[in-house]
């Protein structure tokens, strides 16, 4: 298997692209990518056979900023014959090894959505010849992916389960909570499902800890802060929704956010200020060399141009103030279904 697909948010795909040559090559594991403009995929080439299958062994996804989304096969079959997608798919999916379930996908394009349908209306006779194959088994630690291209092309592959996104084409799909202020309160959703364990919830996210917004107006961010039964200081010159304001759990300060500081350590410090990046990373610095927070979630708005080069400079300068306050903490950042031109980070200060 020397063929890596990686899905990621369209218009990304130079960003994907740059991160993976880094990572493989620092592993010493070396190829070329492959990409279109706008596709919203990227497939890395290994030169050694199994040079991809390293990759999802020896890397770990969750790491990974821009793709959302990735799986390990050969390449793309073309030509597929309309009345038999079947059969040279079966058979590429018989070279892989046993998977736990199959997930069929599509590019997240336009064209990809268009597909949908199809991809979802061909899983069911697949699983139906992968089970008669015994290419199906509930404990295996593989998952098989199937991504449409087009009509008459695909690609079978497979994913490590533990070391995958948990949600098909890492896309996780949260309605929006009427009582929310804005449609923003997603991405503050979507960074807790990503960083924090499902079973650490109720530890991390508990009722009656504290927390700062910064840049909260109108309070979609606060409303996820509340929801989980905190209490808030919202910072914003900006309105609150009155809605939040009488729940009693929020204190509005009617200030500029890079300017306020708690009078004692709150247990989560959110930001969802639109500045530019390294303003708002500093900003972040300081309140952990202080450890004003326990933990924090934050959204870095990105430039135009050299978008993962500004990320990457920015882990390193946080993740060195750390290391100067003698601070031992968890740094990570992706790029979320709901975030857009922005990366979402998550910083965890640990004991020391």
């Amino acid at each position: 298997m020397n063929h890596l697909y990686l899905h990621c948010r369209s218009g990304f795909e130079k960003e994907c692209v740059a991160e993976i040559n880094d990572l493989a090559a620092a592993y010493g594991i070396y190829g070329f990518s492959k990409t279109e403009p706008a596709s919203a995929l990227v497939i890395y080439v290994t030169h050694e056979p199994d040079g991809a299958e390293q990759l999802v062994k020896r890397l770990e996804f969750k790491r990974l900023i821009f793709a959302r989304q990735w799986f390990v096969g050969e390449g793309i079959l073309q030509e597929l014959p309309v009345n038999d997608r079947l059969t040279p798919l079966l058979a590429q999916a018989q070279a892989l090894p046993v998977a736990c379930d199959l997930w069929p996908e599509t590019t997240d394009t336009n064209d990809g959505k268009s597909l949908t349908a199809l991809a979802r209306k061909f899983s069911k006779p697949f699983i139906q010849a992968l089970k008669r194959h015994q290419r199906l088994a509930p404990s295996a630690k593989w998952r098989l992916h199937v991504l449409f291209l087009s009509g008459t092309s695909a690609v079978v592959g497979v994913a490590p389960v533990n070391n995958s996104a948990s949600v098909a084409m890492g896309i996780r799909r949260l309605r929006q909570p009427s009582a929310a202020p804005s449609r923003a309160t997603l991405k503050l959703e979507e960074a807790w499902h990503h960083f924090i364990p499902a079973n650490e919830w109720d530890e991390r996210l508990a009722g009656g800890m504290r927390g700062v917004d910064l840049g909260a107006a109108p309070g979609g961010w606060t409303w996820q802060l509340v929801n989980r039964g905190m209490f808030v200081d919202a910072v914003d010159n900006g309105p609150m929704a009155q809605s939040l304001m009488e729940t009693g759990q929020v204190t509005h300060h009617e200030m500029d956010g890079f300017v306020y500081e708690p009078k004692k350590a709150v247990d989560w410090l959110v930001c969802d200020i639109a500045d530019k990046p390294a303003r708002t990373a500093s900003l972040i610095g300081r309140w952990a060399e202080r450890r004003l927070f326990r933990e924090a979630v934050f959204n870095l708005k990105l430039p135009m141009k050299q978008r993962y080069a500004e990320v990457t400079k920015l882990t390193e300068r946080l993740a060195d103030t750390m290391a100067a306050a003698g601070i031992n903490a968890d740094i990570a950042f992706k790029q979320l279904y709901h975030d857009r031109e922005e990366v979402t980070g998550h910083i965890r200060l640990l004991k020391r």
